[in-house]
């Protein structure tokens, strides 16, 4: 339609002789049907020029009428808004987790994220499994494509994401999602699931931080509640929707004020109190200590596990992450 306009003008201006705006005026009315009169009145060769413009002009609006209003019927339009409406709020995600596969494993995990208010974003490339959740929570933020595509990761903004579940069915999928996850972010947090026990080694040389095999922790779960019911039946309190008032935080030695490294616990925890507690501390060397003395020195490379209500763990992140 741009190039009927110019080509309108363009042949009013040399066939005619009109000025810029006289050949655009001449060719807006012509091609819009409006009807009025000319500018002045048109040779033959301008008379000839102008059925062709006539022509051309209403055999493309016709067309480009028709194909409009199937774009619209088909809902290619609709689907068209409801993708860009999801880039948009893919792009305005920072330091989200990114959930491949919405099964069972991929779904518990994303309710739990969500008791938790952590944002996420949703890969599936099973469309069911998507229209399954909306049906129940319409603002889940997806993209609808294979996991192991490193466009679609991409789109799922896992430059900056910083954690992703990897929950789909077949451990060789796991294993490549990871290495393309790992060329593309570094730093990001991969969580695989793995069916297999031999698949675990692979999965950490992909570059894997963390691998879950869902029957063992299945089975142990179920035996545990058996020998330690109550202790049980807490953790999952904590960490299910309904302990979704409680969290558990861990602050690295790098994160304390400088006034505070290589102190004691009980100067850290006394600082500012905010009414959390600490259950545990991690070592330079990853190993927990839980229940720690109160003159354990925090130095370089520990982390403080502390658990308390949102607000006093909030507080207590507003007091030492600071610059």
């Amino acid at each position: 339609m741009l190039s009927i306009m110019l080509f309108g003008t363009v042949g009013f201006i040399l066939i005619e002789h009109f000025d810029l705006l006289d050949a655009f005026y001449m060719t807006v009315i012509t091609v819009t049907t409006i009807g009025y009169t000319e500018v002045r009145p048109l040779s033959d060769a301008g008379k000839i020029f102008n059925i062709v413009l006539i022509i051309t002009s209403f055999t493309t609006f016709t067309y480009a009428l028709a194909r409009l209003t199937q774009f619209v019927a088909s809902g290619e339009m609709a689907h068209y808004l409801k993708n860009r409406k999801l880039m948009q709020a893919i792009e305005k995600l920072n330091k989200h987790v990114i959930i491949c596969g919405l099964g069972r494993n991929g779904q518990q995990a994303a309710l739990t994220l969500k008791a938790h208010k952590v944002d996420f974003v949703v890969v599936e490339n099973n469309m069911d499994h998507i229209n399954q959740w909306l049906a129940d929570d319409p603002a889940l933020v997806y993209v609808h494509g294979d996991a192991t595509d490193d466009e679609t990761l991409l789109k799922a903004g896992i430059a900056k994401a910083k954690a992703m579940i990897i929950a789909l069915p077949t451990d060789a999928d796991n294993v490549f999602i990871v290495l393309s996850a790992r060329s593309l972010n570094h730093h990001i947090q991969i969580i695989s699931r793995a069916s297999h026990q031999n698949s675990i080694q692979k999965l950490k040389k992909a570059g894997a931080n963390n691998i879950i095999m869902p029957d063992k922790i299945g089975g142990t779960h179920m035996a545990t509640l058996v020998s330690k019911p109550d202790v049980v039946e807490f953790i999952d309190y904590l960490s299910g929707e309904e302990g979704e008032g409680i969290s558990m935080e861990s602050v690295a030695y790098d994160k304390l004020p400088p006034e505070l490294r290589d102190k004691t616990l009980k100067l850290i925890m006394d600082w500012k109190k905010t009414g959390v507690n600490c259950i545990g501390i991690k070592n330079a060397d990853q190993k927990f200590m839980i229940n720690p003395p109160d003159n354990t020195v925090i130095s370089k490379g520990m982390k403080v596990i502390v658990l308390g209500t949102r607000p006093q763990i909030q507080a207590m992140k507003n007091n030492v992450d600071e610059p």
